[in-house]
């Protein structure tokens, strides 16, 4: 009889979990690694420097500063961890919708650019709807859908041209991050919404709070004092918890899973999967164009609206939010979470050390690179598993023979042949 705890190791899930974590924990030991280098090749650094940024990469989110003789302290931080929760709610969505297609078997690439159309949806309509008539929650809501739905539209496009055309979607979304890039850039070159009041600066657009349309608080601002969190983290996770229950609790998500599993099979079932593959793609639209307001809507956050020369990261780190979390939606909030972490440790390593915060890029990437191989360690350790109950088969004592009864039967009331 196996043990409940030897069936917990053997659960799928179980297994996608230890993958994660082996990632994780290994680009963060491969971090501690180069900064160790680093700071021994470095006279202004040495060791005291390379151990004070080993130490900020495993806690920086909980450091405080330094104290008087020097020495880095650390506790509760609520500045940081308020920080980490902004920072995470656009990546929790964007996470959302790399894993979204990922589920239904295809490559969500497009984020960048559903995110840049959601960021233009979502600042025109905040910022074009006149706040002295239309009340500030109101317009709020308007540009949120709105972004939603500039995202999913975009979204809509590869779903088409794969569905119908069978044109990689991959290709597709590199070409529509682009075309968005160039079209939210000359959207916003003719418009009224560029900031000219602060001649400081060019190419930016106002923030929603310059007509009072931001993301309410909702008492996290007194939890977490000085720091930019809202109450768009709390949307992040119950649109993650719909998604969840729509992927897992309900006939469409079926639908889509057999799509992406294997689509001629669920054509065959009677399963529309043109229509589901267009759907998928705009569910993964419409959540990245979620981020992109979320994080816009704050109310603390400029848009640079000459983007055509770069695609915002915030799209591409959706994907090993995703691959991390084993495309969970549930797992997504957490992975997320940490991801918004290390950038939060990127600043602590250069505020309070002579390192700079791209040596977080470096562990980011290592975990990124991991994380592609994340579906490796759980084959390795479903093979391991494998060889154990193979093993346990084979040591295991064979049945004993039913013996005869004294009637010449089989000891079990029939007859003994």
């Amino acid at each position: 009889m196996k043990q409940k705890g030897s069936n917990l190791l053997e659960r799928d899930g179980t297994k996608s979990v230890l993958a994660s974590l082996i990632s994780i924990f290994i680009g963060l030991i491969v971090g501690g690694v180069i900064i160790l280098i680093v700071g021994l090749g470095s006279p202004e650094l040495g060791i005291t420097g390379a151990w004070d940024g080993i130490r900020l990469v495993f806690c920086g989110l909980f450091a405080t500063g330094r104290d008087a003789a020097g020495a880095l302290t650390f506790g509760f931080n609520p500045t940081n961890m308020g920080n980490m929760l902004f920072r995470a709610t656009p990546l929790i969505l964007t996470g959302l919708s790399v894993a979204v297609a990922f589920k239904t078997g295809l490559f969500n690439i497009g984020a960048p650019g559903q995110y840049l159309m959601g960021t233009a949806a979502t600042l025109m309509l905040a910022l074009g709807i006149p706040s002295e008539t239309v009340p500030a929650g109101l317009i709020w809501v308007i540009a949120f859908l709105g972004g939603i739905l500039a995202g999913a539209v975009w979204g809509c496009i590869p779903g088409l041209v794969k569905a119908f055309l069978n044109i990689n979607e991959v290709l597709a979304c590199i070409m529509t991050n682009w075309i968005a890039a160039n079209l939210v850039t000359w959207m916003f070159d003719g418009s009224d919404y560029r900031n000219l009041v602060e001649n400081t600066k060019s190419g930016y657009i106002y923030k929603t709070s310059f007509n009072g349309v931001q993301t309410p608080k909702l008492g996290l601002d007194k939890i977490f004092p000085n720091s930019q969190v809202n109450g768009g983290i709390l949307v992040a996770i119950v649109i993650a918890v719909l998604v969840y229950i729509l992927m897992s609790k309900t006939t469409l998500g079926y639908e889509l899973k057999a799509c992406g599993a294997n689509r001629h099979a669920a054509r065959y079932a009677g399963i529309a999967d043109k229509r589901n593959i267009v759907l998928s793609m705009a569910i993964a639209g419409g959540l990245s164009g979620a981020a992109a307001s979320l994080y816009y809507l704050s109310g603390n956050t400029e848009f640079f609206w000459s983007t055509y020369q770069s695609l915002p990261a915030t799209g591409f780190n959706g994907i090993p939010v995703a691959l991390l979390a084993a495309s969970h939606p549930i797992a997504v909030v957490f992975t997320g979470c940490f991801m918004s972490m290390l950038d939060i440790v990127g600043l602590q390593m250069t505020n309070l050390t002579a390192y700079n915060e791209y040596i977080t890029d470096v562990i980011i990437a290592v975990i990124v690179y991991l994380s592609a191989f994340s579906l490796v360690i759980k084959m390795l350790l479903s093979a391991r598993g494998k060889r154990r109950a193979a093993a346990a088969e084979q040591t295991a004592p064979a049945a004993a023979p039913a013996k005869d009864g004294p009637d010449g039967t089989d000891g079990k009331g029939g007859d003994g042949v």
